[in-house]
Parts: structure tokens; C-alpha cells; sequence
């Protein structure tokens, strides 16, 4: 028995269990999408010098509302914008938290289309905002049309849209951002967690952030620039939302560590960022070794696979892991998630994958020929 049982828990909550991949100690992890490479050396010397000069005063409480670092995430991302249109907090999901604190809550509704980020639901369970699931199309991708028409009928306060999307890794059609924005009655928070990933030509919902007062942008340094351990996101959006986000933030939220380090990173961000192609290539080669082998894959503009197995999903995540390989089952029949990684992890994946298909433990990898529409 559990001893939340003789808690005076909320009810919602009660049968949960917390967000969180598997954390195990086996030679090959790519479960939860973090970038393979560690942070380069002269990196790793800048960011402990920006600490080390915060040390003496950490008996003063941080910039409440870290101005200079919302300044140069601003510079980052470009598109003419101000550091009054960026907000910044312990990783994307704390921003997404503090924008249903601000537009969400009870009576309020959230609309994502799944399957999607999990933390989407689990944020809005948590600040009493109603969730409603739309579903995508069996490509995983999402049509203009088919948005529309759930946010019609739902009329959601707050419209969740990812591209690319966790887990599937498909990017969205700009028009499919105009037209929601067209009929949204409420926000339109745009995850782009993995947007430095995504194939040339694939357009960011930056673009279209003039004149578009109730559309929100988040970001996450913890995927391209490697800074998982350093905890930063941020959002882009009118001045007015960061406003509205200052309201339900917890004060000093952002430590005068945090701010330093993630001020170094973005100095450093051409060092950090030169693994995104390499990272990119060793996503298309799976993606083209899987479909080589009779599987079908999703299309990704991520930093990451989504392929099914052609059988039980979480038989084939065991025997993968028996071989030392640790991915992701997010809970789709059938199919599997694993991280891009780095050549050596690309190789011990693939192998596992082949040992697997060769039924050692009578598992059938092979699937239908067909396989989702697109590019890749």
C-alpha cells in the first residue's frame, strides 16, 4: 500500500504515477532524446568561469527577472525580437506550466493533438485545466482542416501545437499554425523543443509572431545545445504575454548559477550547436536502415526515431535492453522511440535491432511495406 493512501490527496491525482523515463545504468541510452555529445571542453571552462563569478554573491537573491540572459536569447532566435517578448524558466515545461497558471485553470479546457508531448495532460492536470485529446491521422501527421475543426468544436482556451512533434518527430505545415490561429478563441502555444533539428526548409512559428498577440513559441536549450543538466527554456511572444506569465511566476525562480551558465552556453553556441548536423545524420541513417529492413518510420525533424516493431512493443523494448540498448516505449501499440545519438550508439542500436529481428527471442520486427508519407 502506498502511503499517499492516507493522504488527504486530491482526488485527480490519486492512481498517478510521476513523468519520468526509465534512468538505467546499461552502456547504450537513448530513451529521452538528449544530445550524445558532452560539452566541448572550452565550454565547459567558460561556463565554470561565469559560475565562479557568481559564487561570492549567492548570498544576494538572482535578477528576478533575468533580464540580461532574456537579452541574448532574444539575439539568439532573431526575428526582430526584444527582450521584452522572452521569457525565460527551469526548462520548457516550467513555461508551459506558468502559461496554464496564466491562461488555463479551472473552467478553462487545453487541446493537443495526440499523441503528443505526455507532459501536456500531466501540466494541465496540475493547474486544474481540463484536457482534451484530439487525435492526428494514422501518418501521425495533422492537416489544416483537421485542427481546425477540433478547435472549433472544443473551443479551447489554450491549442498545444509541437513541430516537430515528441514522439513521432513530424514537423507541421506553416498553414497549419495560420488557420488554427484564424479560429483559436484562446492561446496558441507553439512546442518547438526540437526546432534546431528539423530538415532545411521546414519554417519556425517565429515567422509568423507579428501581429499575432495570442500566439506563443517555446523553446528548450536542453536538446541542440546539449544543456539537458542546465535546466533552461524560454518562450518568444508578444510583450504582453510575458507580462502575463510574470504574474504567476515564483519569485527568483531562475538561480544566479542558472542564468550564467545559460548566458556562457548561448556565448558558446556555435561549439555547442556543431553536433546538430552530425546528430541529424545519424537520424536519417536509421530512419533509412529501418525502412530498409521492412519497417515502417515515422518521418523526423527531430533529434529522434519513431518506428514500429511490427509486434508487442514492449517485447522488443525488453530484448533491446537484455543487449544493453535503452529506448523509449511511449505507450503506442507497436511502436518504439530512440534517440539520435552518435555513430558508435547508431551501430550498437542497429545490431540490437538485427539481433532482435532474427527472432533469438522469437520476436517478428517486420511489418507492412507501406509506411508514413513524406520526405525523409
Amino acid at each position: 500500500m502506498s502511503g499517499l493512501d492516507d493522504l488527504p490527496i486530491r482526488d485527480d491525482l490519486r492512481g498517478l504515477s510521476p513523468y519520468g523515463a526509465p534512468q538505467l545504468d546499461v552502456a547504450v541510452r537513448l530513451n529521452t532524446n538528449e544530445n550524445s555529445y558532452p560539452v566541448p571542453e572550452p565550454v565547459v571552462e567558460a561556463i565554470g568561469k561565469a559560475l565562479a563569478a557568481e559564487l561570492r554573491d549567492l548570498n544576494r537573491y538572482p535578477d528576478r527577472d533575468a533580464v540580461a540572459l532574456r537579452a541574448d536569447l532574444a539575439e539568439y532566435l532573431g526575428h526582430g525580437l526584444t527582450v521584452e517578448q522572452v521569457w525565460a524558466a527551469n526548462g520548457s515545461n516550467e513555461i508551459q506550466q506558468q502559461l496554464l497558471q496564466a491562461f488555463g485553470g479551472p473552467g478553462r479546457t487545453a487541446l493537443g493533438f495526440v499523441p503528443s508531448y505526455s507532459m501536456h495532460p500531466l501540466l494541465a492536470l496540475g493547474t486544474g485545466t481540463r484536457w482534451v485529446p484530439a487525435r492526428r491521422g494514422v501518418d501521425f501527421g495533422l492537416t489544416a482542416d483537421e485542427a481546425v475543426a477540433e478547435v472549433r468544436e472544443h473551443r479551447p482556451d489554450v491549442v498545444f501545437l509541437c513541430s516537430p512533434n515528441n514522439p513521432t518527430g513530424t514537423a507541421l505545415d506553416p498553414t497549419v499554425v495560420a488557420a488554427v490561429l484564424d479560429v483559436a478563441p484562446g492561446m496558441v502555444v507553439v512546442d518547438e523543443a526540437y526546432a534546431e533539428f528539423a530538415r532545411p526548409g521546414t519554417v519556425s512559428a517565429l515567422a509568423v509572431l507579428p501581429g499575432h498577440p495570442r500566439l506563443v513559441v517555446t523553446r528548450t536549450m536542453s536538446k541542440a545545445f546539449g544543456f539537458a543538466g542546465g535546466r533552461l527554456g524560454y518562450l518568444a511572444a508578444d510583450a504582453a504575454v510575458v507580462e502575463a506569465v510574470q504574474l504567476v511566476r515564483l519569485p527568483y525562480h531562475l538561480s544566479a548559477l542558472t542564468q550564467a551558465a545559460a548566458r556562457a552556453a548561448l556565448t558558446h553556441r556555435d561549439a555547442l550547436l556543431g553536433t546538430v548536423t552530425a546528430v541529424m545524420a545519424q537520424r536519417d541513417r536509421i530512419v533509412a536502415t529501418l525502412r530498409g529492413r521492412g519497417l515502417r518510420v515515422a518521418d523526423s525533424d527531430a533529434n529522434f526515431v519513431l518506428f514500429e516493431v511490427g509486434g508487442d512493443q514492449a517485447t522488443v523494448w525488453r530484448a533491446l535492453l537484455e543487449q544493453g540498448v535503452l529506448v523509449r516505449d511511449v505507450g503506442l501499440p507497436g511502436w518504439l522511440r530512440v534517440t539520435a545519438g552518435t555513430p558508435a550508439e547508431t551501430d550498437a542500436f542497429l545490431t540490437a535491432m538485427e539481433a532482435a529481428a532474427m527472432g533469438a527471442r522469437g520476436v517478428s520486427l517486420r511489418a507492412p511495406q507501406s509506411r508514413p508519407k513524406g520526405k525523409q
